[in-house]
Order: C-alpha cells, then structure tokens, then sequence
C-alpha cells in the first residue's frame, strides 16, 4: 500500500509541477509577445524588403535601417502597426500546451503496456507531439508574417491590414488563392527546425523530473 500510495503521490506532484510550469510558461509567452512584436516587424520587413513579389496586392517598402523602418511605419501606418501579427502571436503561445497535451496522451497510452519509458520512447513521442501541435498552429504562423509584413491592399482605397479584424480575411484568402496546402508553405522546414529541439527537450525534461522525484519525492515517502 505504501508504494501505491508513493506513486500517487508521484503523479500527483508531476501533474502540480507541470500545470505550474504551464501557467508561469504562457504569462512569459504573453509578456514576450507584446514586447518583441515590434522588433519582429521591422525585422520581416527589412528581411523582405527588395524581395520581387508575384501578388500585387503587396505595397513595396524602402527603409534605410531599424530607426528609418520605426520612423516610416509609425508615421505611414500608426504606432499600432508595430504590432501587426499580435493576436496570431498570442495564439501560438498556446502552442506549447497543446504540445505537452499531446506528449501526456501518448506518454500514457505508452504506460499501459510498460512499467517504464525508454529515451528512445520519449525522445520519438516528444517529436511527434511537437509535430502535431506545430501542424495545428502553423496557418497562424503563416497569418503572423504575413500581418507583420503589413504591406497589403485590402480594397482599391489601399486601406491596409489590421492584425485581429482581417485574420480570417487572410486565411480565407490564402486558401482560395492557393488552397488549403498554401497555409503550410514552408511547413518541412519549420518541423526540421523544431522537432528535433522538442524531442531532446523532453529527454532532459524526464530525466530531470525522475532525478527530481527521486530525491525529494519518493524519500519524502518512504519517511512517513
């Protein structure tokens, strides 16, 4: 009984930390997406500027740095549109929660045929829960450089994009454009980018955890 009651305990606390770790992880996300965005504007921008685009609903920019870029969109466009992309950025921190939803769903179905996870195991569910929620929020991502980019025409008075009232504007015009493939353009690059980080994180996350329970959680047990 004591054991069963040790490894309830066990859960219990991993579930505690991990929803803890959840919460403190997206208010960081949040904070972090109302800071940057306008960096990450200006830097979309002055990383496309130049580029030859085939969709002529694109105004063309000309900046001659980060202040000239900071000085034209504010004047051009309204402070605001340093943080074009917003709302889209705030969707994506949810990103991680849908991916450590996944992890626990696999980890468990995993746990009802073995007493214990091997690395490989949870180095190869860590990535495909990365994946999965990667695939799920990657059209926001496509809609999040596309606002930052800002340089479009909605109509002919070239009224341009505001980033929460046209999000569904711009999907549904990247599908009927492209089709439902052109919302995961670029989507190889990016799980190669991201999987294999997500993966070895988990590794160390589990093994981090297990030496954390060992020493504080399980001992704690065995003294009662």
């Amino acid at each position: 009984p004591s054991y069963w009651g040790a490894l309830k305990q066990r859960s219990l606390k991993a579930d505690i930390l991990l929803s803890l770790f959840l919460s403190i992880f997206l208010v960081k996300g949040v904070v972090n997406v109302l800071l940057t965005t306008p960096l990450w504007v200006v830097n979309t921008r002055l990383k496309l500027q130049g580029a030859k685009f085939r969709n002529e609903d694109i105004v063309p920019t000309n900046y001659k740095g980060i202040i000239d870029a900071f000085h034209q969109i504010i004047r051009d466009e309204g402070i605001s549109a340093l943080w074009n992309g917003t709302f889209p950025s705030l969707l994506l921190v949810f990103n991680p929660a849908i991916q450590f939803m996944f992890y626990e769903g696999l980890k468990r179905q995993l746990l009802k045929k073995r007493m214990k996870l091997s690395s490989l195991d949870v180095f190869i569910i860590g990535a495909v829960a990365k994946a999965i929620a990667t695939t799920l929020t990657y059209p926001m991502q496509t809609v999040q450089s596309i606002l930052r980019f800002g340089r479009h025409r909605l109509n002919p008075e070239n009224r341009t994009l505001g980033s929460l009232r046209n999000i569904l504007y711009l999907l549904h015009q990247r599908v009927r454009r492209f089709g439902i493939l052109g919302l995961y353009k670029g989507l190889e690059a990016k799980l190669l980018q991201t999987v294999l980080t997500a993966a070895l994180m988990f590794l160390v996350y589990e093994k981090l955890t297990a030496a954390t329970f060992t020493v504080m959680g399980l001992k704690r047990a065995h003294t009662h």
